[in-house]
């Protein structure tokens, strides 16, 4: 049986019920804040996609989608990965204009997730994108995004404090953001893995915008996989935080600028892809038929752990585990939902 890690001598500073009642909260102030930010307005979102629409996140390439079929439906669905490619045409059809968006709940399977304390089969995030003008589609305008979503996380976290008194036990998220691309950051690092360079800098500098991430550095690696067809890898990032509980960097969401045709012609050479110029999502979006767009996903489950102070996502979120999840989590005094 593999060994799942969790932080030693922890102990939930909320009961059970008490973390259900703080998710409600969480989730209906974050939403509030986070729409009021950025101008975006709530919409219903498919939990399934057509699989020849080219609509799915291909992810890192290798994950395996969830297929089925529906009666009296031709071809085949597949549960989403994530919402990326859903949301741009989205914005098409609701003829939003430039400087407003959408949100929404989105929920996921990745069956294939190595799992653990941060990952499970099941993903649930708020989903949002915009419309950008051209001008708009530099760091400058990215950056100024990501303060806005940590000013409504630093805000919720605050009001959390307010009702649940035994969450100042946690450290205040820093409000503060240091900006630094994956090549700064394997300059600096070399020799350790794209986590353990993570791990290091986020612990010095808690509240990370980590940038560039998708196409190959000088190491001739990527940071991390990041699919061709939404973001611009020039022009994208991960939000990091240091987690106190378990001690590491997590990753509390992943957007960027999306790709407008030019980057996504190179990307898909890039990526070896130029099979995907035919799908009809791709076609649309070479030929400069769709909105400039950005956007991202972020992780409800990973933004409770980090505000709640749990040590495992099994506390948040209800799910099937492994055995040896299960049974790490029993040693540890850790109820799974």
């Amino acid at each position: 049986m593999r060994e799942i890690l969790l932080p030693q001598g922890y102990a939930p500073l909320l009961s059970v019920y008490e973390t259900q009642k703080a998710i409600g909260l969480l989730k209906r102030l974050f939403e509030d804040k986070l729409a009021g930010a950025l101008r975006l307005h709530r919409v219903s979102a498919p939990l399934f996609v057509a699989a020849a629409s080219g609509l799915n996140d291909d992810l890192n390439g290798v994950e395996r989608p969830v297929p089925f079929d529906i009666n009296g439906v031709e071809g085949e669905a597949q549960v989403v990965h994530s919402l990326a490619k859903w949301k741009r045409l989205a914005l098409k059809r609701y003829q939003f204009q430039a400087g407003e968006g959408l949100y929404t709940d989105m929920d996921a399977i990745r069956r294939d997730e190595e799992l653990d304390r941060l990952h499970y089969a099941y993903v649930d995030q708020w989903d949002w994108e915009k419309i950008i003008s051209a001008e708009d589609r530099n760091l400058e305008y990215l950056k100024n995004t990501v303060r806005a979503i940590v000013d409504a996380l630093t805000d919720t976290q605050y009001f959390l404090r307010t009702v649940f008194p035994q969450l100042s036990a946690l450290p205040r998220l820093e409000p503060q953001i240091t900006f630094l691309t994956a090549q700064e950051l394997e300059d600096r690092y070399p020799t350790l893995s794209p986590k353990e360079r993570e791990n290091v800098f986020v612990k010095e500098h808690p509240t990370t915008f980590l940038m560039g991430i998708g196409g190959k550095l000088r190491s001739g690696q990527p940071h991390d996989g990041r699919a061709p067809d939404y973001d611009d890898w020039d022009l994208n990032g991960d939000l990091l935080c240091w987690d106190s509980v378990g001690g590491q960097a997590l990753e509390v969401s992943s957007m960027g600028i999306r790709v407008d045709p030019a980057s996504l012609d190179r990307q898909l050479t890039l990526a070896g892809c130029d099979n995907r110029r035919t799908l009809p999502f791709h076609k649309m979006l070479l030929n400069g038929e769709l909105p400039l767009t950005m956007g991202g996903g972020i992780g409800q489950s990973r933004v409770s752990m980090l505000l709640l102070g749990k040590a495992h996502i099994g506390e948040v979120q209800s799910s099937l585990w492994d055995e040896a999840n299960v049974k790490a989590c029993e040693a540890a005094g850790i109820t799974l939902l």
